[in-house]
């Protein structure tokens, strides 16, 4: 059974980093697009970050445009997401999955706090 874990998160002070990693076990996501995702209390999930299964193609939403990178290790099943100069509003629980189509059952995600 595939399983997807989310880790990294925290809390941080406003302009302050985070790594998330995004691994998947049970089965490899190599050949996937695999995405970030977010979902603050209250509000729905959205879009964060993709990446082709070759790394070769990203995109961002424009909320984490320039502050955001996404990258992979197709070695080790693993989907990283960088964030710095983190703002009060990124705060929200982080999570991944296939793209467009979520395949995969969701994580449990990684929860991300920003204070001001």
């Amino acid at each position: 059974q595939v399983q997807l874990v989310e880790s990294g998160g925290g809390l941080v002070q406003a302009g302050g980093s985070l790594g998330l990693s995004c691994a998947a076990s049970g089965r490899t996501f190599n050949s996937y697009t695999v995405a970030w995702f977010r979902q603050a209390p209250g509000k729905e999930r959205e879009f964060v970050s993709a990446i082709s299964w070759s790394g070769g193609s990203t995109k961002y939403a424009d909320s984490v445009k320039g502050r955001a990178t996404i990258s992979r290790d197709n070695a080790k099943n693993t989907v990283y997401l960088q964030m710095n100069s983190l703002k009060p509003e990124d705060t929200a629980v982080y999570y991944c999955n296939t793209a467009p189509v979520p395949f995969f059952p969701w994580g449990q995600g990684t929860q991300v706090t920003v204070s001001s």
